[in-house]
């Protein structure tokens, strides 16, 4: 981020990872991360959360730079995961006489991450609605818990109207990545806090009666325009609703010929009108995009070879990984592979069954090693009912 003025008295202090490949150590993210950190200067200087540990030089650049000779008088804690969190004893040794501000189950995980001095004396606990005046600024404070840890809560700054989201609005990608935010904000919610619908909208609630001109993350852009977009956004992924008419077909093939039903599949819904229709290979494609295009899409078509009398482990990854997520409310098809003792249908049909509001559509079609005439006549029919005269 070239400039680092948010506001005249509000600073980015963050960094860049370009260097990263695996975010949490299963997300990929082939244009890095952005980790942000802000300060804010008036009478009292606040620090708003600190960073990941591979750039923590620059982001301690950062803060000199901005401070500019002075001291930081409060550091506000958001979110203790470490990517966010890894710097608060380097912080709190520099700064003997910082006050951190954080929740009651802010204080009761901290020592679990670090030993600081005097803590007793220079914790403030605040709770829901608090606030924290440092000058011509008011900070006031909201409970997020399970958003998507249970310490989490978010900083609204009252006059200039900033609200501070710790995870909430994250994407992945460094902040000068060229890219569409609602994908890699997508892939970035149903990955981190997807499971917590219910939590997103308890927050959604709570902040929708504030007047907000500028919505601060700790990863990804500063969100400055059209923040009604970004807004409805979380409101429909954290509701569970289908974003988008269309049909995702989520293929794991062992040798090939699942996936070429698949590709037929694929054929015969366009050819039947169908909106939108997106094919991943679960093998070889991304699994954090497949989990995200599930949640985007109102139709799904699992189509996978039989494996050890069960289903093909890709398969097995992709639906526990939806059911982690809270999967809800789609219409679902079924398209199974296997030689001698089909199986991969009934389990998946399984794993269906432990989730909310699916919708099964027939035929549940079995193929027997290779696709046959017969077989795509049912793959004609499942795709006419699938789309249901779109």
């Amino acid at each position: 981020m070239k400039e680092r003025n948010i506001t005249n008295d509000i600073y980015y202090i963050g960094a860049d990872d370009k260097d990263i490949r695996l975010f949490e150590a299963q997300y990929e993210v082939p244009n890095g991360m952005a980790y942000n950190s802000y300060l804010i200067k008036d009478e009292k200087n606040v620090v708003l959360d600190t960073i990941d540990k591979n750039v923590t030089k620059t982001w301690l650049d950062n803060l000199e730079k901005s401070l500019d000779g002075g001291e930081v008088d409060y550091l506000i804690i958001s979110h203790l995961e470490p990517d966010h969190a890894y710097n608060i004893g380097l912080l709190a040794n520099r700064y003997p006489n910082m006050k951190i501000v954080g929740n009651q189950m802010t204080f009761t995980m901290l020592p679990n991450f670090f030993d600081i001095a005097d803590l007793e004396k220079r914790k403030v606990v605040v709770k829901e609605g608090d606030t924290l005046e440092i000058g011509k600024h008011t900070l006031q404070f909201f409970m997020a818990p399970m958003v998507h840890w249970p310490e989490v809560m978010v900083t609204y700054e009252q006059t200039e109207k900033v609200l501070f989201t710790a995870d909430g609005f994250g994407k992945f990608g460094t902040l000068d990545t060229k890219e569409d935010w609602d994908c890699e904000a997508r892939r970035y919610y149903f990955g981190i806090v997807g499971k917590y619908g219910a939590q997103v909208q308890a927050l959604l609630k709570k902040v929708s009666t504030l007047d907000i001109k500028i919505i601060c993350p700790l990863h990804g852009p500063i969100l400055k325009e059209n923040l009604e977009h970004y807004i409805e956004k979380y409101n429909i992924w954290s509701s569970y609703q289908p974003e988008n008419d269309g049909v995702l077909i989520a293929c794991a093939s062992i040798y090939g010929n699942t996936l070429e039903v698949a590709e037929k599949l694929k054929e015969i819904l366009e050819e039947k009108g169908a909106k939108k229709v997106v094919l991943t290979d679960l093998v070889r494609d991304d699994m954090a995009e497949a989990v995200e295009d599930a949640f985007r899409y109102d139709k799904v078509i699992l189509t996978a070879s039989s494996y050890n009398a069960g289903v093909f482990v890709p398969m097995e990854q992709f639906l526990q990984k939806l059911k982690e997520r809270n999967y809800q409310n789609r219409k679902i098809g079924i398209v199974e592979n296997g030689s001698w003792a089909p199986s991969a249908g009934k389990t998946m049909k399984n794993r269906l069954q432990e989730m909310k509001d699916i919708q099964m559509v027939e035929p549940f079609i079995t193929i027997k090693s290779t696709m046959k005439q017969e077989n795509i006549k049912e793959l004609q029919e499942l795709a006419d009912n699938m789309l249901g005269g779109e």
